[in-house]
């Protein structure tokens, strides 16, 4: 686990105690360097979700990660999936579909 990695981890944990949470590096299926933390996908199932929009769930949870996506401690988080369910909703399907391939280059460029 690299070190945005380690720190969105910690960041959703605090603020969302969360009952579920992935934290998915998917920087490697991108044309990036080797090692790189710039693209993620986010799993958090929590009951302050409770109540909320689809889009308000993804504006705490970037409010939360501002200082990755802005790039304040290192390079910035360049794309950020995110899904954001209550356990209620989790319970019911836990399905998280798989991100787009990247439209740059082939992620194997830089591997």
């Amino acid at each position: 686990m690299g070190v945005v990695e380690a720190a969105v981890r910690a960041k959703l944990t605090a603020a969302f105690a969360p009952e579920h949470l992935e934290v998915i590096n998917e920087s490697s299926n991108h044309c990036v360097p080797k090692g790189s933390e710039t693209h993620f996908k986010v799993v958090v199932v929590s009951h302050q979700f409770a109540g909320l929009p689809p889009l308000e769930r993804h504006r705490q949870v970037n409010a939360v990660l501002a200082d990755e996506l802005e790039g304040s401690a290192g390079p910035p988080v360049h794309a950020l999936s995110i899904v954001a369910k209550t356990p209620e909703q989790w319970a019911k399907s836990n399905a998280v579909s798989p991100s787009p391939p990247c439209m740059g280059r082939t992620a194997t460029v830089n591997r």
